[in-house]
């Protein structure tokens, strides 16, 4: 069993070493010129206005993870819809239609919940 997971270990391995010599390489032979804007964040080549600490609403992150979560709602349906007729052809189409019939509906009652709630808006 350990044999088939060594060409893994030996890639990871590599990997990790490649990444660590690149690393050391780049310290050692880097430059160390400093200077005034060396250590000002890039901002599209304008200057920057305001502290970068700049403290966002929660509702921005709350919003954020709904389309996330309706993203990967999109994505499960899509596969779902590709492998429909495989599920019908083996005898349990109509359980896995069940299932996907539960999960949208769940997906439903949180949008809704949060649309009731007023989670969507965008001028609180």
């Amino acid at each position: 069993m350990v044999e088939s997971y060594l060409p893994v270990l030996i890639l990871f391995v590599m990997v990790v070493t490649f990444a660590f010599v690149q690393m050391l390489l780049s310290e050692l032979g880097g430059r160390k010129r400093k200077n005034v804007g060396k250590g000002d964040p890039y901002e599209c080549g304008m200057e920057p206005q305001g502290d970068a600490r700049l403290r966002l609403s929660i509702h921005f992150y709350l919003v954020a993870v709904l389309f996330i979560l309706f993203d990967v709602e999109s994505v499960f349906l899509l596969l779902w819809a590709v492998g429909a007729k495989g599920f019908h052809e083996t005898g349990v189409g109509m359980f896995v239609f069940a299932e996907i019939t539960a999960f949208v509906g769940l997906l439903a009652l949180a949008l809704a919940y949060v649309w009731r709630k007023g989670g969507l808006e965008w001028d609180r």
